[in-house]
């Protein structure tokens, strides 16, 4: 289990930050808003969620394998 090395938690935190800007970009997609008409806060609140699921399943995934690294499959290795 790797959960507390400095590399597991630098691999979850860039995954996390990948899937808040993904759902912030579904958020313009899905609304079909943009950049001037955006409520900001729901953007950012909806970023935020996606980013601590994405964190909680890396987490879990982690009790789940035997190599080190967030990665449920045991696809990413952490060196």
């Amino acid at each position: 289990m790797s959960i507390y090395t400095r590399s597991f938690w630098a691999a979850a935190f860039e995954r996390a930050v990948k899937t808040a800007a993904q759902v912030a970009a579904l958020f313009f997609i899905a609304g079909q808003t943009n950049a001037f008409t955006v409520a900001w806060a729901e953007v950012g609140g909806f970023a935020l969620a996606g980013a601590i699921l994405s964190l909680l399943t890396s987490i879990g995934s982690d009790a789940f394998t035997t190599t080190d690294g967030p990665s449920l499959t045991n696809a990413e290795r952490l060196d």
